[in-house]
């Protein structure tokens, strides 16, 4: 019986060592040509420059040039059903956001990927906060003054944000159910139309990436009055957090790095290692906090957490909100 079970363990093994021979072959030659970056926005936006920068410091160790596609459309999913669509081999990596990867699961009623079954997930690259923003005419300075005249004036006031369904949107929505206010949502397509409706007062009110929101402080037409992260940000000093002016509410803008589903385990953890050096780089570092970012690199298993984590929080608000884009 001794002799047996040690003969089926020697076959088992035997079998496998082919598989991890492939593995650690595919690891060591890798890469042999360019690898593409597709990003699931035109370019020009804060998720294509980072993007960029990040594919100039990967080109430079691989030795091998990374090549950015730009594939916007479709709320994300364009661009983000190519990564799940492409050969699982290392050559196709994709960055995402929030939206195609959690909340469009919650907002639409198909998408044409899976993102639980389609992707291998590397690492989350960097994260920004968001901030409460007002137009100065509204003449509040704090988040309690805010919510004492949204009370005495339901549905008065108007919000903007980055589309039916994104992060902004979501971020308010959450503010108004914690506060028990009505605030009326009024979509934009990016963050420059909402924070331009903003100064001239066609909203009075938006919860967006910071990087939109700092440039324009300085015509004091303007004023962030909260950050939505879990603690105060050491790129926004002096600036209360939501949770301290006692609105519970979370949100930050994050980004990751994602390949297609069964891309070998051996080159997914290598691009893992090796971009988390990159974004912590000093380089890296300074680039992305002059974009109001900071690095965070994780583990795949960290990364898929972040994800459930999002699809528990925003659950809820949703569905209060009653909040559906098809």
């Amino acid at each position: 019986m001794i002799e047996r079970r040690r003969f089926i363990g020697l076959a088992a093994a035997s079998a496998l060592a082919p598989a991890f021979a492939a593995g650690a072959r595919a690891q060591s030659s890798w890469p042999t040509r360019f690898v593409r970056l597709i990003v699931p926005f035109p370019p020009g936006g804060g998720t294509d420059a980072i993007a960029r920068v990040v594919a100039v410091k990967l080109s430079a160790i691989w030795g091998q040039e990374m090549v950015i596609e730009n594939k916007g459309g479709g709320a994300t999913s364009i661009g983000t059903d190519a990564v799940a669509k492409a050969e699982p081999d290392g050559y196709t990596l994709g960055i995402s956001i929030a939206g195609p990867l959690a909340i469009n699961t919650l907002l639409f009623g198909k998408l044409p990927y899976d993102p639980h079954k389609d992707f291998a997930y590397v690492t989350m690259l960097a994260t920004q906060p968001s901030a409460l923003v007002v137009n100065a005419r509204l003449g509040v300075g704090t988040v309690g003054a805010l919510v004492d005249l949204l009370k005495k004036n339901p549905g008065k006031y108007n919000f903007g944000s980055i589309g039916n369904g994104s992060v902004s949107h979501l971020a308010m929505e959450a503010i108004a159910l914690q506060s028990g206010t009505q605030i009326v949502h009024v979509p934009y397509t990016s963050s420059p139309q909402a924070m331009t409706a903003l100064l001239r007062g066609d909203v009075q009110i938006a919860c967006l990436p910071a990087i939109a929101v700092t440039p324009q402080l300085g015509s004091g037409d303007v004023g962030i009055i909260a950050v939505s992260t879990a603690t105060r940000s050491a790129l926004l000093p002096g600036i209360p957090t939501l949770e301290e002016s006692g609105i519970d509410v979370e949100v930050d803008s994050w980004m990751g790095l994602i390949a297609p589903a069964k891309t070998p385990e051996a080159i997914v953890s290598r691009i893992a290692r090796e971009v988390a050096d990159a974004i912590t780089s000093p380089e890296i570092r300074e680039k992305l906090t002059a974009q109001l970012m900071e690095p965070i690199p994780t583990t795949p298993a960290e990364f898929r957490a972040r994800i459930d984590a999002d699809l528990a929080r925003w659950a809820p608000v949703i569905k209060a909100a009653n909040i559906r884009v098809n």
